[in-house]
């Protein structure tokens, strides 16, 4: 079996190395990954310059791009083979609801999966990433599920798993995404030169998690596992507009 590890937090990132180490003994490993922290890159690519491919002393490969050209990078001229599949992370902090939308971590999934690779993204749900562990563990239980057997269709599964010891995860739920309220405002502060500046605001709590969400779940102590999809035609609104059009 053949891996392609990614993540947006940058190749030095303590998550993307504990999750290498943790899939190396299932298969083989190549890590392409930002040559510095891209999060919230979202699915960009860069087009307004070349992109460069080197290799640290621990044998990760990273890129002076985002998380997406990593693996349209690897997926497309440097691997010899397809990988069996891209697995992206282990992203400190949660990526639920519409951080999705935002997320470098899961873009470097989508990418894959684009590409016609299964994918999964992993993040963990905290701040302190003091268990990394435990979503590498969860990673390790994903991939070997998927080696007996795949599912059957592409799949592109978004994964967050609590900032908790392995043996107090009480297990996995297949969820949806649940929404957040709208972020913070901006934060406005000046340079030392006097010029003003904008920080953009933290994300909004979650507005709606409730039961049957990635929120909740995580919320709960359970590993939340969201198929994702790429298709963003809002199907039931299409006779809305043509009726609109036509007025």
């Amino acid at each position: 079996m053949r891996i392609l590890l990614s993540n947006d937090d940058g190749y030095f990132a303590p998550g993307l190395e504990s999750l290498a180490n943790a899939l190396a003994s299932l298969a083989a490993i190549t890590v392409v990954a930002p040559e510095r922290d891209r999060s919230g890159a979202s699915n960009s690519l860069t087009l307004d310059r070349p992109l460069t491919l080197r290799r640290a002393g621990n044998g990760f490969y990273f890129v002076n791009g985002t998380p997406t050209d990593c693996v349209h990078l690897a997926v497309t001229g440097m691997l010899d083979e397809q990988p069996d599949m891209v697995v992206s992370g282990i992203n400190l902090g949660a990526n639920m609801g519409d951080d999705t939308i935002y997320s470098g971590t899961v873009a470097a999934a989508t990418e894959g999966y684009l590409l016609g690779v299964p994918a999964i993204a992993v993040s963990l749900a905290g701040k302190t990433g003091k268990n990394f562990a435990t979503a590498a563990s969860v990673a390790v239980k994903l991939v070997q599920r998927f080696a007996r057997g795949d599912i059957g269709e592409p799949v592109l599964l978004n994964v967050n798993v609590p900032d908790i010891p392995e043996n107090e995860v009480k297990g996995i739920r297949v969820t949806r995404l649940g929404r957040r309220h709208k972020a913070e405002p901006v934060v406005k502060s000046k340079t030392p030169r006097d010029e003003v500046v904008y920080w953009v605001g933290a994300a909004g709590e979650a507005a709606d998690a409730g039961e049957g969400t990635d929120f909740h779940a995580v919320a709960e102590g359970y590993v939340s596992v969201t198929p994702l999809q790429i298709d963003l035609t809002h199907l039931a609104q299409m006779r809305t507009v043509e009726a609109w059009l036509k007025q």
